[in-house]
């Protein structure tokens, strides 16, 4: 017997019901963007290596999926340098290409490619599929989805807010219960330079963004391990470990970074932004977390993420400031902010919470059974007027036994079945069964469809 096939570690099928799940999730998302004045673009699933390498730090380039080169890709390589069996010198010659491991990077790519094209501010969001060479865990994909909002082109921290606000917006409808934390690489500059470690800013972020998955005392070996200082370590520890209020933290900040001009200034822009959304009413918790600091190294102002407060599983929202990014790029002095909906993990967090509205993942609401090839002519005219009404309909293909299209109907949960046989075609009329109350009634084609879109 053939060998049964299989899919790669870390990607996953998707179900009829799971797709119904799944758009629904988009649409919800998508559905806000459009509230806030956002514009869908698609971006290539692969970019150029050139393009992707550099931007994540070395984790992240670490994690890039390449693509080999199509034709003769051995053409240009020696027997030395095959010999020397060096992987990454030997990928960055057998490829070119690479699968986006964001969405972000191929964006400022495409802003600084459209430049002519384009009005600014930008607001734009995509979704779309990225690839991560990671090691597969639960809530943690090879492929998956992000539904990613960002905004070119402006410095204002208003942006900072409408994100939130979004974000706020679409858990909110979800009826998933979140809390947003907030931080600013500036803050975390300034936490560097007043220990005296400021060249090992990058070091610090990735060791303290670990905290909630490693703990304290192995966030202080990573740091130990990077050169930092123990007396630079235990000034750290006060800090990253600050409680209170969002206003106790921020006038403890003002105090601890004082003699820090870029901490100061990241004070100052967090404050604006709680401040502002104080005002907005939001319905979920927003938190000042100075153990947020996400490892990507573009980020330059404040940064975000979101936790699920009733199921245990990562980061499900995440996004920042990006000053420089489209710098790399040839294009200097383009401040962007955006945020990205982790939509696999909303996927797994909906699921446990049982919270998909039942409408949104029905499908077929109406089966015509097929008793042969006169009742199916009939039910076809029927059929024609209920779908012209916008109700999802179908009639079994086969005359088969009424046995195994109803438990058609059971397996597929359609909720009404219409049953046309010699009596209901000479009075014109259809047998409407209620598929969860077993009530069954005669109906005119204008009644069946009033009772189905009730």
């Amino acid at each position: 017997m053939a060998a049964k096939p299989s899919i790669p570690k870390g990607t996953r099928d998707f179900s009829p019901v799971e797709m119904a799940k799944r758009n629904y999730i988009f649409n919800t998302i998508r559905d806000v963007y459009h509230l806030y004045g956002f514009q869908q673009i698609e971006t290539p699933s692969m970019e150029m290596l050139s393009t992707l390498m550099g931007k994540y730090g070395d984790e992240g380039d670490k994690l890039l999926f390449k693509i080999q080169n199509s034709g003769d890709y051995f053409s240009g390589i020696t027997d030395e340098e095959l010999l020397s069996r060096n992987a990454v010198k030997l990928a960055s010659k057998f490829c070119e290409k690479g699968l986006r491991y964001d969405l972000t990077v191929p964006f400022a790519r495409y802003v600084v490619m459209h430049r002519d094209e384009i009005t600014f501010p930008f607001k734009r969001y995509q979704i779309q599929p990225v690839w991560r060479a990671d090691r597969p865990q639960k809530g943690r994909y090879r492929e998956f989805y992000q539904c990613d909002a960002d905004v070119v082109g402006s410095d204002s921290l208003l942006n900072e807010v409408e994100l939130m606000q979004i974000v706020d917006t679409v858990f909110s409808r979800f009826n998933i219960r979140v809390c947003i934390k907030i931080n600013n690489r500036k803050i975390l500059s300034g936490i560097a330079e007043i220990i005296g470690e400021s060249d090992k800013i990058v070091d610090i972020t990735v060791a303290i963004d670990k905290l909630d998955k490693i703990g304290l005392d192995n966030v202080n070996a990573e740091l130990k391990e990077k050169g930092i200082s123990d007396e630079a370590i235990a000034k750290l520890q006060p800090i990253i470990l600050l409680s209170g209020t969002n206003a106790e933290k921020l006038a403890t900040l003002k105090n601890v970074l004082s003699a820090s001009e870029v901490g100061l200034k990241g004070v100052e822009e967090s404050e604006f932004i709680l401040n502002t959304l104080e005002t907005m009413g939001l319905k979920n918790e927003i938190e000042l977390d100075l153990t947020l600091a996400r490892g990507l190294n573009y980020y330059t102002g404040a940064i975000f993420e979101v936790k699920a407060l009733d199921v245990q599983i990562g980061s499900i929202t995440g996004g920042g400031r990006y000053d420089n990014l489209t710098g790399v790029f040839g294009m200097a002095g383009v401040s962007g902010g955006g945020i990205s909906f982790g939509a696999d993990r909303i996927f797994d967090v909906l699921n446990q919470l049982e919270l998909y509205p039942k409408e949104a993942v029905n499908g077929t609401e109406l089966l015509f059974i097929n008793f042969g090839e006169k009742e199916a002519a009939f039910s076809m005219g029927i059929l024609s007027k209920v779908r012209a009404a916008g109700i999802r309909a179908e009639i079994f293909p086969d005359a088969a036994k009424m046995k195994k299209q109803m438990s058609y109907a059971n397996t597929k949960n359609i909720p009404f079945v219409a049953i046309v046989g010699e009596n209901e075609m000479n009075e014109g009329k259809a047998m409407l069964k209620n598929m969860e109350t077993g009530e069954q009634n005669l109906v005119s084609a204008e009644e069946l469809i009033a009772v189905v879109k009730k």
